[in-house]
Formats: C-alpha cells, structure tokens, sequence
C-alpha cells in the first residue's frame, strides 16, 4: 500500500511542538546497522521531508558525529524553521566505537550542545535529551543545565529517552519535559504498565523508537540472513537462535492480518503504534527511499476495533522471546526497573 497522505500533525504533549504524525529515526544512516550509503540516506531524508515528515531524530553519538553532519547536509538549503531536529546526548564511545558509559553532568551536557551545533550548523536544537539516565547525576541536574540552555535559545524543549516514572517525575518538577523516547512497538509493550500512564498524566508526549523492532516486524527479516560485524541485532537477543524463530513466527500470524487489509507488515505495525494515542508518534528508521514509502504508507491503514482485536491475538503482549537490548544494555535502562 502505497501512501497518499501526508503526515497529519501531533503536538508532543502539552509544552512540546507541533509535528509530523510520524518522524525519521536516522541513526541507521551512520551506525549499529552496518554500512549504508550516503548518498542514498540524503535522498531519503530529502524524500521524507518532501512528504510532510517534519521531525528528524539523531545522536551526537551516532557515528560520533556523522550522522549530525548527514542531517546538515540533508537540510542545506531547506527552510530550518520547517523542521524540528532531536538530539540525544551523552553516551560515550571510544575511537573504535565501543561503549563507555554516560555523561549527563551539567559540564559535559552544555559541552556537547556546542558540538552538536556546530555539526548541525544551526543555532538552536528543537528537543535535547540525554540518551540514558546517568547513575552518577540527578536529573534533577542534567534537566536544570538543559533547561539554562532553553533560557539562553539554544535549545526550544527539553526530552527525556528511556526513563521510568519516577524519573519522569522528578525531571516534569524542574522543567516541562515534551516528550519521553522510547521504544514501542508490537514486542515491546513494558511502557504500558506505569510509564505511558504516568507520561500521560503528566503531559508528556511519547516518540516511539523501534516500532518494527529493529527490523523484525518489517516483513522483510528471514532466519538466513546475515549482518555485517557493525550490525548490533547480530548480538540482539531477539535475533538468535530459538528466539528468532519464535518472533518470526509471529511475524508470520501478523502477516495473515496485513494480508487481509491489503497492507504489508511493516504498515500495520506502525499503524497500530500510532493507534496508541494521539500523544504517540512513531519514529520510523528507514535508511532507503524504498522503505520509507513503505513506511508512509501506514498513514493509510485505518486500524477498525476488528482488526486490533486480531492483531493481538496475532501478537499479544509479552509475546516475544528474548530481550530487547543484551544484558549489559538491559542494565542502563532506567524505563526497565
């Protein structure tokens, strides 16, 4: 199903912008997938902003740098105004890309804003959020020294990525947070039981991250197919062994749904993401042109009582086998606790 309409708009809970229904992940243009081109992300992110898809979601971290760079370089030319750019902050990584741990303090927060501007070549970022909760600085701090950089017009809103509810509370009673990132999708459901409700209680929109599950849920994932060593689903839990086969069988029950309304699998996950609400927007992370108008076409899949009954039964909650991130990663998710 191809699409034929153009993202309508969802403002990110009370205090956050307007945007488009869905947004365009870009950190498969530069890391932990394995190669991509650049030519063809550019013309994806061309693509994409050509749609109506206004929000453009990357790291500092993503390619140390690069994929900063990329969305500059997408972006010349185009009106800044019209697009809202987020940026996650605060991972570390060696020069052989391997992880470090995090920074949130307030020093290391106000240092990286400087780097991200200047790579982003704009003066201002539209959501700045940490990537992770820093064990080592109350977010009470890391939210306080996003928020002298609301007041200074560096930054227009203030996000949070992969936090739970109690940490959303105390970060909401220093500064209005716009958005909670985090992933979401057929597979992984654990928001649903305090996260969502407390976001939502307290005005807090979600961007969703990962709604194919890295790939999973796009139809397109089969037993026999390799990943390059970059690739980070070639340690993903969800990806080995029994576990791939289990999820790939339920993969195959949704198919059956998607057949029957004349859409791809891809499409009737995204579609039932942003059935969640209309305080959810979907990131999708299509990497090629041909993927993103797959992705695009879910904003026609109107998703009836009927068929969200059937998608459940299809993919019911708690379904998939193996974790989302390995164990080590498991560990830093303050959402998870």
């Amino acid at each position: 199903m191809a699409s034929t309409t153009r993202p309508a708009q969802r403002e990110l809970g009370t205090s956050g912008p307007v945007t488009s229904a869905l947004g365009l992940g870009c950190m498969g243009m530069s890391d932990l997938y394995g190669p991509a081109d650049e030519a063809e992300s550019i013309a994806t992110i061309h693509a994409a902003l050509d749609a109506g898809i206004t929000l453009l979601d990357t790291g500092d971290f993503y390619g140390m740098g690069h994929n900063e760079l990329l969305i500059h370089e997408a972006l010349r030319g185009r009106d800044r105004e019209s697009v809202q750019i987020s940026v996650k902050f605060g991972a570390q990584r060696d020069p052989n890309g391997q992880w470090l741990g995090y920074d949130a303090s307030p020093a290391a927060t106000k240092t990286a804003l400087a780097y991200t501007l200047r790579r982003l070549r704009t003066d201002h970022v539209d959501i700045y959020r940490p990537a992770r909760l820093d064990p080592k600085v109350p977010i009470e701090e890391t939210v306080g020294a996003i928020a002298d950089l609301v007041k200074a017009g560096h930054v227009r809103h203030i996000g949070l990525s992969e936090v739970g509810a109690d940490t959303l509370r105390r970060a909401a009673a220093v500064h209005p947070i716009s958005d909670l990132q985090i992933e979401y999708s057929l597979l992984s459901r654990s928001i649903e039981a305090a996260v969502l409700p407390t976001a939502r209680e307290l005005g807090i929109g979600i961007t969703a991250y990962g709604v194919l599950s890295r790939g999973l849920l796009s139809g397109h994932w089969n037993r026999d197919r390799s990943v390059a060593g970059t690739d980070f689903r070639g340690q993903s839990p969800r990806f080995q062994g029994d576990n791939l086969t289990h999820n790939l069988t339920l993969v195959e029950a949704l198919r059956q749904v998607a057949v029957a309304k004349g859409a791809s699998v891809a499409q009737v996950a995204i579609a039932w993401v942003a059935s969640r609400g209309e305080d959810v927007v979907p990131l999708v992370g299509a990497r090629r042109r041909d993927r993103l108008t797959e992705a695009l076409g879910a904003l026609d899949v109107a998703l009836t009582a009927d068929d969200l009954a059937a998608i459940e039964a299809a993919v019911p909650a708690g379904a998939a086998a193996g974790d989302r991130y390995a164990a080590a990663q498991m560990a830093n998710l303050d959402s998870e606790r």
